[in-house]
């Protein structure tokens, strides 16, 4: 027998293409499981190609390693076969770790295929040598070579399906650990079967063959370059992937965050009145479809005003924030529990029985009652409850909502601290109002609104140095309603903001038509909602219609109550700062009846306050409502505000603010609201009214039955 001896160099060589050609089989099992079905296929496709000729360039290098006393040549065909039939086991190997699941007979099997097709690739290789007289077999270290392709097949499927989900940084060395192991078998298995080869003497090459050396080197660098590329494709594919799945969950979450902040109350976290119309639009469909009921709760805080006013408005939102959590604790099965605006809940739950609403009613009053430690006070509110029953309340979610209102104001009405079913009598309330608000809906594009005008007089007596735009609704049957009958349903049901932007309009729309009469020193003050104030298009609205209509900022007032701006300061200042940037000029209505803070009063960029008509009604000058008044004309003296004073009706009063330094009187006394055409006759036949009003005709003394 011929002695042959191995180049230890590329013996090292060809475990490292080994390690490197598992490596590469285990990241492509990664990348099949997790991409698409086409994207899956090129991977496989590529995949097969680069660990198969990792496998068969480690198999060959390995051959070319052996030292022979003559040179090797070998049959292209049958190399080739060899190659062909590295590619078939690799593509096997990953079709199979690929799969959703590996069982142990499927494991056996493939592990049976892929090590015959590592084994038949070695003894194909070495089949292609030129070498007479032929290689003798030892069939015992044949079996063993078989044995280990079979135990290094089993070793390597497994530990390929195991690791291909596995993507951190844990993953990555264990990957390592695998593919050291899984290519010193590969290789223990080729220089076992190289082991089984015996060469008799006298063997020789029966054609001249190329230097191994340098073939050898050739196809080390070729494998390694493939498995490096394919390597790095499949990296970069990764960190691409990962970024892309990063990018995906970033965005679903703030699709999540925009869907929370859409259809639930930023305050308590509870469902808004958006999503409480879908959940209840769903109730109906459904309680049609099962012959089931449900019961609707409209509920409604007593007392929840007084804290907000005595302890300030953060008080009352960590109240309200209490009170939702005390409800949550009572509530089960199913059921949506809504923040519709203030201190105003409504209930959703499904109920076999009244008698199962009366319960669950009963029990949410008493939790409610229960004192509210609060710091810095211990606060005590009731609740009161209406309830409407689905079908026998209403059909519709509209008048299910309206008759759960009606119900719960008859429960306010007498006594509160308790809860009302819907009773027929009841009816003709709950109808008139659906039916107030389904023509308020309309009232808009039926051209029913209307402004009137109120005279704002420089103090004492004049000139009118502008005008004050206010609401009517002129009813077809009802006639001219005052906006204490409709503007609470225009806010409850979110109508308000389009009848604010209609005022707004119209208002800029009269007041460009008096500046093209002459009228250039007029202005217009408009009083803008709580919730029109709080619409993040309010700028864009203002600025749209001082461009449309051509009228100067500084001429447009807008009116917002003190109520409103305290409600949330900050955000106050950065609106109403917005606004006096642009020009326009900001005046704190019903001033010195709500809650404010001086630090905050001090930062808001308003030009005016409007003294609140209550102090006026009985202002003498050793009353209570004087000193107020005091105080708040020294306070805005101090503040560099004008002050203007609403309500006044008697020259007493006329005489009195403006001693006590009023810039501005607004009144009965001095003029009524007024329609446009009732000003320009004034304008036309009695101008002196608009400028000296206490001296003009009788008729400016008359008090009307008008509400301002």
């Amino acid at each position: 027998m011929m002695v042959s001896h191995y180049n230890q160099f590329l013996v090292v060589m060809s475990f490292i293409v080994a390690i490197l050609a598992a490596y590469t089989a285990l990241n492509m099992a990664g990348r099949i499981s997790i991409s698409s079905t086409k994207a899956a296929r090129l991977w496989l496709v590529g995949g097969s190609l680069s660990m198969g000729i990792g496998i068969w360039a480690m198999h060959f290098i390995g051959m070319l390693a052996m030292e022979m006393p003559f040179t090797l040549s070998y049959d292209l065909s049958i190399t080739g076969v060899s190659m062909l039939i590295a590619l078939g086991a690799s593509l096997f190997a990953l079709w199979l770790v690929s799969r959703s699941r590996l069982s142990r007979v499927s494991l056996l099997a493939g592990a049976s295929v892929m090590g015959c097709g590592i084994a038949a690739m070695h003894y194909t290789g070495m089949a292609a040598m030129h070498i007479q007289p032929g290689i003798r077999w030892n069939l015992w270290w044949v079996a063993l070579s078989v044995v280990i392709a079979f135990s290094a097949s089993v070793a390597a499927l497994w530990l390929t399906f195991r690791l291909r989900q596995l993507t951190s940084g844990q993953a990555a060395l264990l990957r390592i650990g695998a593919a050291i192991i899984m290519g010193i078998a590969i290789a223990g298995m080729h220089y076992t079967g190289m082991m089984a080869a015996d060469f008799p003497h006298g063997s020789h090459a029966t054609e001249r063959g190329v230097d191994s050396n340098w073939l050898a080197i050739l196809v080390t660098v070729v494998t390694l370059s493939i498995l490096g590329i394919t390597l790095l494709v499949s990296l970069f594919d990764a960190r691409l992937q990962a970024r892309t799945s990063l990018l995906a969950s970033s965005l679903a979450e703030a699709n999540r965050e925009l869907a929370q902040l859409a259809l639930h109350d930023t305050l308590t976290r509870l469902p808004n009145r958006v999503l409480l119309e879908d959940r209840l639009a769903q109730a109906v469909s459904k309680a049609q479809q099962e012959n089931s009921g449900f019961a609707l709760m409209y509920m409604d805080l007593d007392g929840f005003k007084a804290v907000n006013d005595a302890w300030g408005h953060d008080t009352g939102d960590r109240l309200l924030i209490a009170v939702t959590e005390r409800l949550t604790q009572h509530l089960k099965g199913q059921y949506t529990l809504a923040r519709i605006g203030g201190d105003e809940f409504v209930l959703l739950a499904e109920t076999a029985a009244p008698d199962d609403a009366a319960s669950l009613a009963s029990s949410l009053v008493q939790a409610i009652a229960e004192p509210f430690t609060i710091s810095p006070c211990e606060a005590m509110v009731t609740l009161s409850i209406g309830i409407a029953l689905w079908p026998h309340d209403g059909e519709t979610p509209r008048e299910l909502m309206f008759n759960a209102d009606a119900a719960m104001y008859h429960t306010k009405h007498n006594g509160r601290n308790g809860y009302h079913f819907f009773q027929p009598s009841m009816n003709a309330l709950a109808q008139t109002q659906l039916q107030l608000m389904n023509d308020l809906w309309q009232a808009e594009a039926r051209n029913e609104l209307r402004l009137l005008y109120q005279p704002k007089f420089q103090a004492p007596s004049g000139p009118a140095i502008g005008f004050e735009a206010l609401l009517r609704w002129q009813h077809p049957q009802r006639g001219l309603l005052t906006p204490d009958v409709f503007l609470p349903l225009a806010e409850k049901t979110g109508v308000i903001v389009s009848i604010g932007n209609w005022v707004l309009n119209e208002a800029c729309r009269q007041l460009s038509e008096w500046r093209d009469a002459g009228h250039t020193d007029w202005s217009m003050s408009v009083n803008l909602s709580a919730v029109q104030f709080e619409q993040p298009a309010l700028i864009d609205n203002v600025v749209d219609c001082l461009s449309r209509h051509r009228i100067p900022p500084e001429m447009l007032i807008l009116e917002v109550t003190e109520t409103t701006a305290m409600s949330d300061p900050d955000e106050s200042v950065r609106l109403l700062t917005e606004l006096t940037t642009l020009g326009v000029k900001a005046s704190i209505d019903d001033f010195g009846t709500g809650y404010s803070s001086l630090l905050y009063l001090k930062r808001l960029p308003a030009s005016e306050l409007k003294i609140d008509r209550a102090f006026v009604n009985e202002l003498r000058a050793d009353g209570e409502d004087a000193t107020i008044v005091s105080a708040i004309i020294a306070l805005a003296r101090t503040l560099n505000l004008r002050v203007v004073a609403e309500g006044v009706e008697t020259p007493e009063q006329q005489t009195f603010l403006t001693e006590l330094g009023c810039h501005t009187l607004q009144g009965y006394l001095l003029g009524k609201p007024l329609d446009p055409h009732a000003i320009a006759n004034i304008v036309k036949n009695e101008p002196q009214r608009l400028i000296d009003p206490v001296h003009a005709s009788e008729k400016s003394f008359s008090i009307q039955p008008e509400v301002e």
